[in-house]
């Protein structure tokens, strides 16, 4: 760890927690997709597969047969 990063560390650790709070959430937002990305990327995936399962390219299995098959394989 460089002498730079320690003293951000040390400097961060006498903040107030609201502010502490407030450093965390930019920090992560700026390493990491916001969630209105992340919501964006999963509408375009769910409307990928919806369309998928129209066009008959993949076929759906009943969620009966799922558990029963994950019950038979896994048990309780």
């Amino acid at each position: 760890m460089t002498t730079e990063t320690q003293d951000i560390i040390e400097r961060a650790e006498m903040l107030p927690i609201d502010m502490k709070l407030e450093l965390v959430d930019r920090l992560l937002e700026s390493i990491s997709p916001s969630q209105k990305e992340i919501d964006e990327l999963w509408k375009i995936e769910i409307e990928r597969r919806v369309e998928e399962v129209r066009s008959g390219k993949v076929k759906t299995i009943p969620g009966e047969q799922v558990f029963a098959e994950i019950e038979e394989r896994f048990g309780k």
